[in-house]
């Protein structure tokens, strides 16, 4: 696959291999930093790169080993092999170095803060490809969900989509109400010694459901005012049992057929799930609408 050719205040060994030090790194900074249009492209393919490398090195902890490249000198010819990959499928239209570039541009173009932006432009990359290994591993069974926006999307994405195209219910549907019920990760049902339940949604446990249940005190709503309730949920073995569960609860329970039904708009769905009694909180179609936009545009 042929690269561009390095701008003149970048050298062709810095553009077209993976900047892994910190001298490396700093050049490109300053280079993106006057502005010349090449060297934010180069820049951006750099911090592909490095996502790219992680991404491939987390889906590789992710699978067995085959035993044939083990040891030191395994690991040596593996970690070059995904250090060579990653320069290759950096750069492509489309792909994440654009953002990079856009991003770049744009906050060099209000406040000038190139330095501060880069940096975090490139922990985002390595912190998303991180949370692509974690769910590689399949349905995040055993993995703690980190907390935060960004992170808990990130975390949960690949399950809200598997599950997305069994149940035509759309992802961001899913990770924004799961957002919203636990925080963004912050505040999840977790058991007496302090597991998790898994529980994203916090459907609780009637009288028809033959699983392990989770006893936590929370907040519900009688006649406008909040009060603390001591209440059993829905335990699972993975975040993903907590997608599938849920969609099975909107798609199959008539009470949410109203909701079913309108998974094309944001506002009404919402709405339903509040008609339907699925929170007592009064404010929840509102509250919930907002997590919903706030997921789709991570």
């Amino acid at each position: 696959m042929s690269l561009p050719s390095a701008p003149a205040s970048l050298s062709a060994g810095t553009a077209n291999t993976l900047a892994a030090d910190a001298r490396s790194l700093d050049a490109l900074k300053n280079a993106a930093s006057r502005n010349d249009p090449q060297a934010v492209r180069a820049a951006a393919k750099q911090f592909e790169s490095l996502f790219m490398r992680e991404l491939i090195k987390s889906m590789r902890e992710a699978t067995m080993k085959s035993g044939l490249l083990e040891g030191a000198q395994g690991d040596l010819a593996t970690d070059l092999l995904d250090q060579q990959l990653s320069v290759q499928m950096a750069g492509q239209p489309g792909g994440l170095s654009d953002a990079i570039v856009r991003q770049l541009s744009q906050q060099m173009g209000g406040s000038g803060n190139t330095a501060l932006s880069v940096p975090s432009t490139l922990s985002l990359a390595t912190n998303r490809a991180r949370f692509a290994g974690g769910a590689a591993g399949g349905g995040n069974a055993g993995s703690a969900a980190p907390a935060g926006r960004e992170s808990f999307v990130q975390f949960h994405r690949a399950a809200a989509e598997r599950v997305a195209q069994e149940s035509g219910i759309p992802a961001h549907f899913m990770l924004g109400q799961a957002g919203h019920e636990t925080g963004w990760g912050k505040s999840e049902i977790r058991q007496a010694d302090g597991s998790p339940s898994y529980n994203l949604f916090g459907i609780k446990a009637g009288k028809g459901w033959t699983g392990r249940v989770a006893t936590v005190t929370t907040t519900e709503y009688e006649g406008g005012v909040a009060r603390k309730v001591v209440a059993k949920f829905r335990a699972y073995d993975s975040y993903e049992d907590a997608f599938r569960d849920y969609a099975r609860l909107i798609n199959d329970n008539p009470r949410y057929a109203a909701a079913r039904a309108k998974v094309g708009s944001v506002a009404a769905y919402a709405a339903e799930l509040q008609k339907a009694g699925y929170a007592t909180d009064p404010a929840y179609a509102r509250k919930l609408s907002s997590a919903i936009h706030s997921a789709q545009g991570v």
